[in-house]
């Protein structure tokens, strides 16, 4: 209880730095009367240097083809400019976010064993722990919840403060025109000179530009091609693996631990992006290969184990009056037993994407990742490619009354909010969608492996949807391109299901998507 009770300090002490750091911060300076004139006159002058530019490119190539490079560059930069310093800005805020994350689970510990200490009852009970320690982080949730609304009221009011400054001074300025007049025009003449001298090296700016910039260079067409080229190589290894007990045979049993095979395709378009910049479909087909052999390991080893089988036997005599007799008993007969173990590792597109990229590679790699390429409708049909915020959901107690179901939620609700990732299968890589399954079945009373989402309906009983009920998996078709089951979510009642999404978290099973791709539920054994 001590110890629970000075990390909950601890974490008091940063959270309460971080808020300093935070309310230190100042806001964005909203443009004064004299910044807004300044940069109405550096836009006219950025177009008329443009135009000018504009009307001679006609009769030049290579001045058309420089003057566009340079446009894109300048956009490039921008955008980059704008990402980083939004990021610098940010940090404050998301160290608050972390730390408030962190403090609601000490102070919901510390809360726990003050109640247990009370309360020695409570202690018998592990599954009544577990519960009673997820209530009472959703109790502090709220109250974190509260809080931020209390403090948007605040600032809400800070705002129309500023407001009022805003109005004063351009009260100041609709009184005293002839003095902003001398100096708009002083601060306007200096802006063109400016602008001027900087049109000479805007050509270079935009080569260097367009090295570290935000967006994909290759045409879409080009990155969706490249993209169905690696999903045929991933959908060659899924038929081996359908072909294992016929390419196989005459063995006594087959066991399959098998990540499920797929990747995020922006991961894939930013990391080509990154070390090709312009790439063709024809250009990248051997480092595809390559990929695809860093990014999965199929492993095939047979396993012999000597087992005993009961056999009968009859003896036959005779005695010395002539008689014949016969005598049957059973024995233990060795023989041998074959299995087949294959197992399928992913390694994650995006590790193996890091670890073949030099370092300024790999800036631009993680740029291309956050901005999206700046094209984030590319994969708009995947649902895996597009995180948002995780949805929490409160179980009716009546139905945690029932241990099984009890004991799986309290171990899959301790990673909402994770997120999605192709192979992962623990807590320190996160999870895909059947990685998660396996690792909470594992850890509820269960030892079934790594099973991907086939192999875990291959496991359970089928069960009706009118006889569903809560810890029941609920399995789907299609989410993506792979044969038979795709996805598996454990389902909870009311129509909602726990699942690993993009991030983990609660969603209901009566959307028209979730309904479309439906399969079947099952009861594990």
């Amino acid at each position: 209880m001590e110890k629970s009770k000075l990390r909950m300090e601890k974490i008091g002490e940063e959270l309460n730095t971080a808020r300093e750091k935070l309310a230190e911060q100042k806001p964005p300076k909203k443009p004064g009367p004299f910044k807004t004139v300044g940069r109405a006159a550096q836009h006219q002058t950025w177009r008329y240097v443009h135009g000018k530019i504009h009307q001679v490119e006609r009769e030049n190539v290579g001045i058309e083809a420089a003057h566009k490079t340079e446009l894109a560059g300048e956009r490039v930069v921008r955008g980059s400019t704008r990402f980083i310093k939004k990021r610098i800005r940010t940090r404050p805020a998301r160290q608050v976010r972390k730390w408030e994350r962190k403090a609601i689970s000490a102070k919901a510990d510390y809360a726990y064993r003050q109640l247990v200490q009370e309360n020695p009852g409570l202690k018998s009970n592990p599954l009544s722990r577990l519960w009673q320690k997820q209530q009472l982080k959703r109790q502090y949730r709220k109250q974190a919840k509260e809080a931020a609304k209390t403090g948007a009221k605040a600032a809400k009011k800070t705002a129309v403060t500023e407001k009022n400054i805003a109005e004063a001074a351009w009260r100041f300025v609709r009184s005293n025109p002839k003095v902003v007049l001398i100096l708009a025009c002083a601060f306007l003449l200096i802006v063109v000179l400016q602008s001027c001298m900087g049109a000479l090296t805007t050509i270079g700016n935009g080569l260097i530009g367009v090295v570290g910039g935000t967006s994909y260079v290759s045409s879409d067409s080009d990155i969706e091609a490249v993209e169905a080229d690696y999903t045929a190589l991933e959908k060659a290894l899924r038929d081996k693996l359908a072909r294992i007990e016929s390419d196989y045979p005459s063995y006594d049993e087959y066991r399959y631990s098998v990540d499920e095979i797929g990747h995020d395709p922006f991961e894939l378009a930013s990391y080509l992006t990154a070390k090709y910049d312009d790439y063709t479909p024809a250009q990248v087909q051997a480092e595809l290969q390559a990929l695809m052999e860093q990014q999965y390991t199929l492993t095939i080893t047979q396993t012999v184990e000597v087992r005993y089988r009961t056999e009968t036997r009859t003896d036959t005599w005779t005695d010395e009056d002539g008689n014949t007799h016969s005598d049957t008993y059973t024995v233990e007969v060795p023989y041998n037993y074959y299995i087949l173990n294959v197992s399928l590792r992913n390694h994650s597109l995006g590790a193996v994407a890091l670890a073949n990229l030099n370092p300024e590679q790999t800036e631009r790699y993680l740029i291309y990742q956050k901005t999206q390429g700046n094209r984030p409708n590319l994969f708009e049909g995947n649902i895996y490619t597009h995180p948002g915020e995780y949805t929490d959901y409160d179980i009716p107690p009546e139905a945690l009354s029932d241990p099984v179901f009890a004991a799986l939620i309290a171990e899959a609700e301790k990673y909402l909010g994770y997120p999605y990732v192709w192979g992962g299968s623990k807590p320190s890589t996160s999870f895909d969608c059947s990685g998660f399954m396996s690792w909470v079945v594992n850890h509820s009373g269960w030892n079934v492996g790594r099973l991907g989402a086939q192999g875990l309906f291959n496991i359970c009983t089928p069960v009706s949807s009118a006889n569903a009920r809560s810890g029941d998996l609920i399995f789907f078709v299609g989410t993506y391109d792979t044969p038979g089951v795709s996805h598996v979510g454990i389902y909870v009642g009311g129509g909602m299901m726990l699942h690993c999404g993009n991030p983990i978290g609660y969603a209901s099973i009566e959307t028209n998507y979730w309904q479309s791709h439906y399969y079947s539920f099952g009861r594990l054994p």
